[in-house]
């Protein structure tokens, strides 16, 4: 379901609510008319921009509309390239305006401070020469010297506390502020960070941007107009449902490999010990493998009726070619035998077509006549252990 700037704090509603970085900026290249934002998704936080005005006026056809999150990642990354120069020393300007503003609370704090111990020795002197048989003027003066008292003490306890609170601020901000200046990706990217704020910092070095769709190469031109007068544009391609979130290309062709020897439930288990995710990020199971074969047409692994299988595993190639799999390991390193290694962490996978070559066969050959490691032992061997019986 998409809506159209529906006010949810938060996600929709004012160009300085939401995550669309370009709202209230992008214009359409073929009309020229502003582009508005639509969120879609289960929870509402996927921005599409979409140039809907004239059907919304005139009744007439749309013109553009394409998904906003690759655009900008597009926008980000030009922001994060002008912005870096002078982070660091933005960071440092930062730093000493806090530096100042805290030292001008203190004085301040301070200036209160003295204030409140001159009116509590003014209570006291009062106190001291009044009249100790006059009760009620006693009872009196002695009150204003306990609130003046009072008054010193939270004044003290006041500047005792801003001192705890901005120790920790000096030590650590020579290491904070410039490592967040130099790493400022993170910083842009931290879900703390205020949407609002990334958007006045768009809308600071971004004057307007067009957009356009070239429909024969499927792409989005994307032109940026800053305000110093200097153009870039930019082009990406169109993102299909789902693409975004989609299991990476190498991973695909692995378990596509991988199916030629193994079952799902194996092929899971050789993903997740190279430390490979889906696309959502999540660990893989024989559900998601069985998933992925299916929408990407990837047959599953069947053992061959006749037992004679046309793909094989190291120990089973090696087997057949008469060798150790250590020696035809070895020799696919050396180029001399061809073999499938998808994962790092992961099976050789061997044609056993490969395996009948005049290469293999001298492999075999050279491996039985230099043998290292005889069957039996030698008569002229000598025994380190002497015979205990």
């Amino acid at each position: 379901m998409v809506s159209e700037n529906v006010p949810t704090p938060g996600t929709r509603g004012a160009p300085k609510h939401g995550s669309a970085l370009l709202s209230g900026l992008l214009r359409c290249s073929r009309c020229g008319r502003k582009l508005i934002v639509q969120y879609t998704g289960a929870k509402g936080q996927i921005p599409r921009y979409a140039c809907v005005r004239g059907r919304l006026d005139y009744g007439q056809p749309n013109c553009i509309a394409f998904g906003g999150l690759r655009v900008d990642d597009v926008v980000e990354a030009a922001l994060l390239t002008v912005l870096q120069p002078a982070a660091v020393q933005a960071a440092r300007a930062a730093e000493t305006q806090a530096a100042v503003q805290r030292d001008e609370a203190r004085e301040a704090m301070v200036r209160d401070l003295e204030a409140a111990r001159y009116a509590a020795d003014r209570a006291f002197r009062q106190n001291d020469a009044a009249d100790p048989e006059n009760r009620f003027v006693a009872g009196e003066l002695e009150a204003r010297w306990n609130r003046a008292l009072t008054r010193v003490a939270e004044f003290e306890k006041r500047i005792a506390d801003h001192d705890v609170a901005a120790q920790p601020r000096l030590n650590l901000a020579s290491i904070s502020f410039t490592a967040l200046a130099e790493d400022l990706q993170t910083v842009w990217s931290a879900p703390t960070t205020d949407p609002r704020l990334k958007k006045r910092i768009v809308r600071t070095l971004i004057r307007e941007a067009m957009a356009d769709l070239d429909d024969a190469r499927s792409e989005i031109v994307l032109t940026i107009h800053w305000v110093g007068g200097i153009h870039t544009q930019h082009r990406l391609p169109r993102r299909r449902r789902g693409q975004r979130n989609s299991t990476s290309a190498d991973i695909v062709e692995a378990v596509r490999t991988l199916a030629l020897i193994a079952r799902d439930d194996v092929i899971a288990g050789t993903l997740n010990r190279n430390g490979l995710k889906t696309g959502h990020g999540n660990r893989w199971t024989r559900e998601r493998v069985t998933a992925l074969r299916s929408s990407y047409r990837i047959p599953v692994y069947c053992e061959a009726a006749d037992g004679v299988e046309p793909w094989l595993n190291l120990g089973e190639a090696a087997a057949i070619v008469g060798v150790a799999p250590r020696t035809l390991r070895l020799a696919v390193e050396r180029g001399e035998i061809d073999a499938t290694h998808p994962l790092e962490n992961g099976p050789w996978i061997f044609s056993r077509a490969d395996l009948d070559s005049t290469a293999a066969r001298g492999l075999a050959l050279r491996a039985n006549v230099h043998s290292r490691h005889p069957a039996l032992p030698d008569a002229a061997q000598q025994n380190l252990f002497s015979s205990t019986t």
